[in-house]
């Protein structure tokens, strides 16, 4: 092997209900890489940890997950959807990598300072060693693309960083296992086993805000659940939340700049254009001069148009979820597979007995 084979790796934790965010910003996303490309797609179950420890609906909120994957368009029979909990090697690779590590390192992520909050002595530790987690995610299949958000760029960075001092600090071990791929980083040589992940940016990520207050992100944890469309929303709901989402007494601009310091304005152009696979300039130009009374009307009937078809199959999927718990079965049975290819070469250049 010459290079490394392309493989796309993604995941979604298992917390709360899915929304609009969720599907315009990732699961879309997901649908369009598999033409052309090998992908697994994940249920981070063990990453919801992290969030809260004690989950009581935590089954069904793997399934919901792997529900709306699979109602969004993503072939679970070309590529793979299963469950993180169902492949230990995820987590037997992140003890190595968190010695890999470098607390310096996870020192200097961004998220574990806004999530711990103040009182950052009571946060967990998987809190804080996640991302060595997520790095074992990717690369226990050798993934070499990552789709993500401006949220995760700084971990796609450290699981580069991870990868990198494994393979140098095991550089002649990975040579007398007789596996690795010459590649050159930056102009440095290196005999590696794991490659270096790259971010997958398909131009710029619709940015969808809460319905309620546009300068923050539509998020599963706001207490409102106005402020958010559910992927298992009915038409009634869809509807209610767009006539109720907060916009200002202005009608809509005729040009994009027009709607500079109007978050909320901004906000449901821009959900309108990513539905409807346009550019908000493309938007404004249908509705520039209206005001949101004939704007909100089209933006329902939009959304509905797009979404029914979704929720209507996650509903089906979850109403027995017999069919989904057998593609997480099967799905999990062909991670590990994958895995353990990867494990058994990892546990011969790290020096374990087994």
């Amino acid at each position: 092997m010459s290079e490394f084979k392309k493989l796309v790796f993604s995941g979604v934790q298992p917390t709360g209900n899915l929304h609009l965010g969720n599907y315009l910003g990732a699961i879309r996303k997901f649908v369009a890489l598999q033409e052309g490309n090998d992908c697994i797609y994940c249920v981070v179950d063990m990453h919801a940890l992290t969030a809260q420890l004690v989950h009581d609906d935590m089954p069904n909120q793997t399934r919901s997950i792997a529900a709306a994957f699979i109602a969004a368009g993503i072939d679970p029979e070309k590529h793979i959807v299963f469950n993180q909990s169902a492949v230990p090697q995820h987590a037997e690779l992140a003890w190595i990598f968190n010695c890999v590590a470098r607390i310096g390192w996870m020192n200097r992520m961004t998220q574990f300072k806004d999530k711990a909050g103040k009182d950052r002595e009571q946060a967990s530790l998987g809190l804080y060693a996640y991302p060595s987690l997520m790095a074992a995610d990717i690369l226990v299949y050798r993934g070499t693309h990552v789709p993500v958000g401006d949220d995760q760029k700084q971990h796609l960075e450290l699981a580069r960083d991870i990868a990198m001092k494994f393979n140098l600090d095991y550089g002649e071990h990975i040579r007398k296992a007789g596996q690795g791929i010459d590649i050159t980083v930056g102009n440095e040589p290196v005999h590696a086993y794991f490659p270096m992940v790259e971010p997958l940016i398909d131009g710029p990520a619709p940015r969808v805000m809460s319905l309620r207050d546009g300068t923050k992100k539509m998020s599963k944890s706001d207490p409102s659940d106005l402020s958010r469309i559910n992927l298992m929303d009915d038409e009634e709901a869809i509807s209610k939340k767009i006539r109720k989402a907060k916009t200002d007494p202005d009608g809509l601009p005729s040009e994009v700049d027009g709607l500079k310091g109007r978050p909320e304005a901004d906000n449901l152009v821009g959900i309108y254009a990513a539905l409807a696979d346009k550019t908000k300039a493309d938007v404004l130009a249908e509705f520039g001069g209206q005001q949101f009374s004939v704007f909100k009307p089209a933006l329902i009937e939009l959304a509905v148009t797009v979404l029914s078809p979704i929720t209507a199959e996650m509903r089906r999927l979850m109403a027995d979820t017999s069919h989904i718990d057998a593609i997480l079965r099967k799905g999990g049975e062909r991670a590990r597979a994958r895995a353990e290819v990867t494990m058994k070469e990892v546990r011969d250049i790290v020096g374990f007995l087994y």
